[in-house]
């Protein structure tokens, strides 16, 4: 991630779990297998200013009225692999989130390009022009 301390930022994650649906059977009934993840975007002592701005503005769904970041996983019939899972998107989301985008730089276009959407005009303006004088 862009210049960002994940294992600080992990010490401020809350996991919670609660019975998944899904496949596993009889077993998904018993064992609580989906992971969800909280972070507190607003509080946290990891993340600048700019940061949970971006955050907070390139991740708006998926924040609480609260700020609480929320994400979660139930694909995994284990525990474990869905609280991996929650890690790795929490680490993606963050990491496209707080990265800092390229600004367009504008062009012009090239000389041949603008020949050649000339010059097809031109093509179709004859074709019509021919269709017109065989009526």
């Amino acid at each position: 991630m862009t210049d960002l301390d994940f294992d600080k930022l992990m010490n401020e994650c809350t996991f919670t779990t609660v019975r998944s649906s899904g496949s596993g059977g009889q077993h998904v009934n018993k064992v609580e297998t989906k992971v969800m993840l909280f972070l507190n975007i607003g509080q946290s002592q990891v993340l600048s200013d700019e940061q949970k701005r971006r955050i907070q503005e390139k991740l708006k769904r998926r924040i609480s009225q609260e700020g609480v970041l929320q994400i979660s996983s139930d694909t995994e019939r284990s525990q474990l692999m869905n609280k991996k899972a929650v890690i790795v998107k929490l680490e993606d989301l963050l990491g496209k989130a707080c990265r800092e985008e390229k600004k367009r730089i504008a062009t012009k276009h090239t000389l041949s390009s603008v020949q050649k959407r000339l010059d097809n005009k031109k093509q179709l303006s004859e074709k019509k022009k021919r269709r017109t004088e065989n009526f």
